[in-house]
């Protein structure tokens, strides 16, 4: 995902989970790949249910003591998070990797005041006194612009507005500055005003720490200011990752060009919103296929109903940090590679 030749901080490789249902297994997460970089953030996007949030979960090991059957690879500066029991994952937490919930409400303890959470957080990884820890958390608060902090600490969490209590869940995420954080759609419930805030405070303390982000939303147009690479999921796999500016400026799958084509723009030019036709697939019986083909407008321009056949991979195309999985890409990348006529016809119509 990036071009830099340092090790990656994250690396994500074949990521599954599945939940056991009395219908069958709920495949909510199927062959993830992801990589990150210090100090950089990704926007991972898609519909509800298309394996965000569980990708998540995953890497902060939540689902470890859950009936959810996990495999693959979550390396964390070179560590496999997936091979970490759950006594080892706890040390981890906090300190290595942090999370920033969509509901702070029901994040934090109502019945403990939020200077006392953040100094219990970052005493779990910190031997010192809970004075010391309470000082340290009155710092994180007016560090993420809470007003008066000494006094704001020993309020609780129903007293804060919902600005403020994601400015203290950010604290809480960030008081043991860890090397990745993950936010899971941190801005969902907050009118746009509070929105920019906490957007742009999140890049403000990530250039501070070096911070390196994982950032749930549905919301492109987050991602286009905040981001520096995106991962498009669909059916719980990645269909489409790049830059934000390659994946804006020639998006690839059909998928991703759909959700594109949904987004409302400024000015009135007469054009409808164009929603994607079709519903998901159920993820307790996936088609053997493309998971995109029953609301692809294109597959009829892939030869053979290769699309409703056979599973693609994922399509480096002209360029390695922009793959999408596509058999359409497939077919206009050969033809981009041997001059083939019937290829360049292809990409030429998928465009």
């Amino acid at each position: 995902m990036s071009t830099s030749t340092e090790q990656p901080l994250l690396r994500m490789r074949d990521l599954r989970v599945a939940f056991p249902t009395d219908d069958g297994l709920v495949h909510a997460v199927n062959g993830m790949d992801l990589t990150l970089n210090r100090g950089e953030t990704v926007g991972l996007v898609g519909e509800s249910g298309s394996g965000k949030t569980v990708t998540s979960q995953a890497l902060m090991g939540l689902l470890k003591e859950s009936r959810a059957q996990v495999s693959g690879e979550i390396l964390l500066d070179g560590t496999d998070l997936n091979s970490l029991s759950e006594d080892r994952m706890r040390t981890w937490r906090g300190k290595k990797i942090a999370m920033i919930f969509q509901d702070p409400l029901s994040a934090m303890h109502p019945f403990h005041t939020v200077g006392a959470q953040i100094a219990e957080a970052y005493r779990v990884h910190n031997k010192v006194s809970r004075r010391a820890a309470l000082a340290v958390a009155v710092d994180m608060l007016g560090r993420v612009g809470i007003p008066d902090p000494k006094r704001r600490a020993g309020a609780f969490p129903h007293e804060f507005s919902g600005g403020m209590r994601q400015r203290a869940m950010i604290a809480m995420a960030l008081v043991c500055e860890p090397e990745l954080l993950i936010a899971d759609e941190p801005t969902t419930a907050l009118d746009v005003t509070v929105q920019a805030q906490i957007l742009d405070l999140l890049g403000e303390l990530q250039q501070e720490t070096g911070t390196a982000v994982v950032l749930v939303t549905h919301d492109l147009g987050v991602v286009a200011e905040v981001c520096h690479h995106v991962a498009v999921m669909y059916g719980g796999q990645c269909v489409e990752r790049g830059s934000v500016r390659e994946l804006f400026r020639d998006p690839r799958h059909p998928y991703t060009q759909g959700l594109l084509a949904s987004m409302p723009t400024l000015g009135d030019n007469g054009d409808r919103l164009r929603p994607i036709p079709g519903f998901p697939p159920s993820l307790t019986a996936l088609p053997t296929g493309c998971l995109f083909a029953d609301r692809c407008p294109q597959t009829h321009l892939v030869p053979d109903g290769l699309c409703h056949s056979e599973r693609p991979v994922f399509i480096t195309a002209e360029a390695a940090d922009h793959p999408s999985r596509c058999h359409q890409e497939q077919f206009a990348a050969a033809g981009r590679t041997t001059g083939d006529t019937a290829g360049d016809t292809t990409e030429e119509a998928a465009r």
